[in-house]
């Protein structure tokens, strides 16, 4: 359990900290989720099926600065950041690297309406991607190739 717990852990920190972001709405809804809900579950299960006092201290420091972290940041504001950006338009592709390219995202925040980005997007796995800002002359560089493709909601391309 503390396994699964540290991995969710480590995932929110690099897709909320970082410019790693988590593209699986699936994944993303799991690990958000499972920072809210397991950590007090992780604190209560270590404090209480540790049986050494030092094993004890050990299993719930962790889950202790989590959940300050988590109560400092609002619960609701990590609830309502859960959603995964989504690719509207692809405007850029790379001419040598088929998983790079220049995207408009959007994400849905719930009642509070839509983010709305455009990055360089760098894919890792299909789950899983870099994004960086757009360079600002991107239509004068060689390796981008503008293309404009739409995207619908089951991630397929159309022009």
């Amino acid at each position: 359990m503390n396994s699964i717990y540290s991995l969710t852990v480590v995932l929110f920190l690099l897709d909320s900290m970082t410019s790693f972001d988590i593209k699986s709405q699936s994944i993303k809804s799991f690990v958000y989720l499972g920072l809210l809900f397991g950590t007090p579950l992780t604190l209560i299960w270590n404090a209480w099926a540790i049986k050494t006092r030092t094993g004890k201290i050990i299993g719930t420091v962790f889950p202790t600065i989590v959940l300050t972290l988590i109560v400092g940041i609002g619960p609701m504001k990590i609830l309502f950041s859960q959603g995964a950006w989504r690719t509207q338009t692809i405007l850029y592709q790379n001419g040598q690297l088929s998983f790079k390219s220049v995207e408009f995202q959007m994400q849905d925040i719930g009642a509070l309406g839509y983010n709305k980005r455009t990055v360089e997007v760098f894919y890792l796995t299909p789950f899983f991607m870099t994004t960086s800002e757009v360079p600002n002359d991107i239509d004068q560089r060689v390796e981008w190739i503008k293309v404009d493709k739409e995207v619908n909601e089951l991630g397929l391309t159309f022009p």
